[in-house]
């Protein structure tokens, strides 16, 4: 066999920006390793990327100061705190000031401030005061127009500036004014001026107090800029976009708590906003503002709109905004959370369950169009591991121990070595970033230019380059060395080849922070959030439990890859038999080293008995082979089962809490019906037993108990299976209840659940068809377990060779029919499977796809007539006139419709 390296690239095999579900919400779909929030700059967090929302919004809102809260600070001789002043400013009551300027404070901050505190700050607090009055009124009248967009409606209140009296409140603002003797409180009245006549849509008004009340002041503090973003706002009112987008523009330049709004107010003033901006800008730091906010504007290709911004200034704390962007958007691409893959023979499945009950899964067909996307991924595969040589490798030759990585040439490693499925333009811009933080780096102070660098080759899989670059990094800087330490470790772990237990003994010695558990933080909330839908965001820690979890994947540990994202229990939604061996071999090996014991056996679950619990998934596959005497041995290890382990959501205690099984009910193990022995009355998986099923004459077989558990059950096929050897009408109905069971166990059966560890028959991704060799979903690694189902398929043909004994004993012609129906039952099943395995491919844009379809549809009701026909053909042919027959014309759509 060829002999292969693995080159561990970061690449993503399937991302989609909108989701697999309406409810999808891209910002928990990627592991976000590139700490966007680290510049040094906050008031531009709202700019990083986000899909979900309009502006970011992954932040305390607190941790952007408010330049008009650390304007009172200054002004109360920073006696208070930012906090308190806060509280001051903004949330205390009227009534607590007036209290205070009475010379009776009761409130508790303003009594600890003094008695000489109003006599101090006498003007500033009576302005407090004034504005605290004013506050509630000031919002604009709702009139239904186009300039509706910026009416706030105060739930509640409905109170608005004009039903104050507009000359009286002119008169106080402005006497208030002419005694103000502080400039910056002087000011403040100004400002209150001009919003006033704004929001009561005296336009002209608001702009002449801008200029006589604010402007001579000759103040650019805090109350200009509030006073500048309410002139604008005016302005906007009276058509003059250009000059308010301008005065916007000024307020995003110089604020740091109002950049939002003024981002929000030029765009809607102006739809040429940007360009006119660039055109007024006359120095060097309007014009790199002005280009920043062109280039976040305009997303597409963000580079030469950095190139401008790097000639005006390489330090520029924007120009760091938008590298950080652009990073963030190959992260994306690169990094996925969940990586897939279909061939034309895979299962096709709609990910992004109802994650309440991780039992249910979506299944369907891709999107024709896919199809071909798809097969294109399975060639790249096919021809990816061609080549001895590695351009990656030291000396260019492949590692000779890679070989027994890739016995299986179904397991393709996460991390590949090119970005195939990516255009060229995404590739190109890699490598255009690439060269534009290079040479930042060596022009800026600013250390985050070398980490943005390293973090570049990171995606572009030179560790080596990576890591130089990062050891090399002197920083101060908190948030940075965090982030430094973080790449360090990613480039270590995923530049591991192979994960043996020195390399797990490293892991659990150096980077054991990343693979522990976490302590709960508990919420406040008694209720469920939206985001329980979607689970935690993702994380480092994820990102590297998944690498860990491909490379034990490619090395045939199937049991450790799947305990690194999944509970034991959760082996019960697709317990396949060959994983199952494989995690039951792990968790009865001895000599785990720490990581496999911390890390990865934690993941063995509380599923009641461990054995029983594996026992039983044996027992149930045995029982689909028809190997009863094998079942039997497993399930008298089980007879300990607890129960298929659920959950339920409390809404008393506001958690999942173990499902408890009602005496009597079935728990995956006990309490089997002996209708399992029956036949179908009709086809209706939502009907009650008694009205699916219909018992046959049990009578000659005593053993057959109305209820029995799985033991039970297997003892009584074995003993029917012993005296089905016979040649009278006994052992003939002996071997139709073998065949009876067996049907009605597998897909199409009333109880298909019982020997796949499901409570119900309800449907799902266990009842699925496709029988192809390459079915298994998994060619990565089992992250998300529970949302892709496979299940080993039903072999019908067991069911009908016993049908085929019971009907070459038997001499009843009525009961020779219902054997033949059953027989023609389970070859539908033989006929559902081949379909399954072989769908279209004609594709939805092709222009005469109605009628290629009609034709593989023709061509499929020919297959299924010649093949899979044979026993509803010999039913009609010789036993059309039994009372079987006709009564199953009268229940059987799809029998009468054959039989005419």
């Amino acid at each position: 066999m060829k002999k292969y390296l693995l080159s561990l690239a970061v690449v993503s095999l399937f991302y989609t920006e909108s989701g697999a579900c309406a409810w999808s919400d891209p910002d928990y779909e990627y592991f976000n390793l590139f700490t966007q929030s680290i510049i040094k700059d906050k008031s531009y967090l709202p700019f990083l990327h986000s899909y979900s929302t309009r502006f970011y919004t992954d932040f305390k809102p607190s941790i952007i100061p408010d330049e008009n809260i650390d304007s009172w600070k200054r002004y109360f001789s920073n006696q208070l705190s930012y906090a308190q002043t806060e509280y001051l400013v903004n949330k205390m009551n009227i009534n607590d000031l007036n209290a205070l300027k009475k010379g009776s404070p009761t409130n508790q901050l303003l009594v600890t401030l003094g008695p000489g505190f109003y006599q101090k700050y006498r003007e500033g607090l009576d302005y407090l005061i004034e504005a605290k009055y004013l506050e509630p009124y000031m919002k604009i009248n709702y009139i239904e127009s186009a300039d509706s967009f910026y009416y706030y409606r105060e739930p509640g209140t409905g109170k608005n500036a004009t039903n104050l009296d507009y000359n009286k409140t002119i008169a106080a603002l402005t006497s208030l004014y002419n005694a103000a003797k502080n400039p910056e409180i002087k000011q403040r009245y100004g400002y209150q001026l001009v919003r006033f006549n704004h929001y009561t849509r005296n336009y002209d008004a608001a702009v002449k107090a801008f200029k006589t009340y604010v402007e001579p002041l000759k103040l650019k503090g805090a109350p200009y800029i509030m006073a500048l973003d309410q002139l604008a706002g005016a302005q906007r009112g009276l058509g003059m976009n250009s000059e308010a987008n301008w005065n916007f523009f000024q307020v995003f330049r110089d604020s740091k708590s109002r950049k939002e709004s003024a981002f929000i107010s030029m765009k809607l003033s102006d739809t040429a906003s940007f360009n006119n901006i660039l055109k007024r800008a006359n120095t060097n730091e309007d014009k790199n503002m002005a280009y920043f906010l062109l280039g976040y504007e305009d997303f597409n290709n963000p580079i030469p709109v950095m190139e401008k911004m790097f000639e005006i200034n390489p330090d520029s704390e924007i120009l760091k905004v938008m590298a950080v962007r652009s990073i963030n958007e190959l992260e994306r691409s690169y990094l996925p959370i969940y990586y897939y893959t279909n061939d034309d023979n895979s299962e096709k499945t709609i990910t992004g369950t109802d994650n309440t009950d991780p039992g249910k899964t979506q299944t369907a067909e891709p999107k024709k169009e896919e199809l071909s996307f798809w097969q294109k991924i399975i060639r790249f595969f096919k021809n990816l591991f061609s080549s001895k040589k590695d351009k990656n490798s030291p000396d260019g030759k492949a590692d000779q121990s890679d070989d027994e990585l890739l016995d299986n040439p179904d397991r393709i490693p996460v991390f590949t070595r090119n970005n195939y499925w990516y255009d060229d333009k995404t590739k190109d811009f890699l490598d255009d970033l690439e060269k534009f933080t290079s040479k930042t780096k060596e022009k800026s102070k600013d250390e985050y230019w070398q980490i943005a660098d390293a973090y570049l080759k990171f995606l572009k899989k030179d560790y080596k380059a990576s890591t130089e670059i990062l050891e090399n990094i002197k920083t101060s800087n908190p948030e940075y060395t965090e982030e430094i330490k973080r790449m360090k470790v990613l480039n270590d772990i995923v530049s591991q080849p192979k994960i043996d237990a020195e390399y797990e003994d490293h892991l659990m010695k150096d980077y054991s922070e990343y693979f522990t558990e976490k302590p709960e933080v508990k919420k406040d909330s008694t209720e469920m959030d939206e985001y329980n839908y979607y689970g935690e965001v993702p994380s480092t820690a994820d990102f590297l439990k998944d690498v860990l979890a491909n490379r034990y994947f490619l090395q045939g540990e199937d049991g450790k890859s799947f305990l690194m994202n999944n509970k034991l229990s959760d082996l019960q939604y697709s317990p396949n038999s060959s994983l199952v061996k494989s995690v039951e071999d792990f968790y009865r090996k001895t000599n785990k080293t720490q990581f496999e014991q911390q890390i990865i056996a934690k993941n063995i679950n509380d599923v009641g008995n461990i054995d029983a619990f594996f026992a039983v998934i044996y027992g149930d596959r045995a029982m689909r082979q028809a190997d009863f005497e094998k079942a039997k041995s497993y399930y008298a290890k089980a007879q300990n089962f607890s129960g298929i382990p659920r959950s339920d959501w409390n809404y008393d205690e506001k958690k999942l809490t173990p499902l408890k099984y009602q005496a009597g009910a079935y728990n995956g193990f006990s309490n089997i019906s002996d209708l399992v022995f029956g036949h179908n009355v009709w086809v209706s998986y939502q009907s009650t037993p008694d009205e699916s099923m219909k018992k046959e004459d049990y009578s000659a077989f005593p053993f057959i108990k109305p209820a029995m558990n799985k033991l039970e059950l297997a003892d009584a096929l074995i003993q029917l299976k012993k005296i089905g050897n016979g040649k009278d009408e006994k052992s003939a109905i002996a071997n139709q209840l073998i065949g009876n069971v067996l049907y009605n166990t597998s897909i199409l059966g009333y109880y298909r659940q019982l020997f796949v560890m499901d409570l119900d028959n309800s449907n799902g991704g266990k009842y699925y068809f496709d029988t192809s060799p390459r079915t298994n979903p998994y060619k990565y690694y089992y992250k998300g377990f529970p949302d892709r189902i496979y299940i080993e398929p039903d072999n019908f043909d067991l069911a009908i060779n016993y049908y085929k004994r019971a009907l070459s004993i038997s001499a009843n012609k009525e009961q020779k029919a219902r054997i033949l129906f059953q027989m023609a039952s389970a070859e539908q099943g033989k006929y559902y499977q081949y379909e399954a395995s072989h769908p279209s491919t004609v594709d939805y844009s092709d222009p005469k796809y109605s009628e290629k379809s009609d034709a593989y549809q023709k061509q499929l009701d020919q297959i299924k007539n010649q093949k899979y026909r044979t026993y509803f053909a010999l039913l009609k042919a010789q036993y059309a006139d039994t009372e079987t027959a006709k009564d199953l014309l009268g229940s059987c759509t799809y029998f009468g419709y054959f039989m005419q």
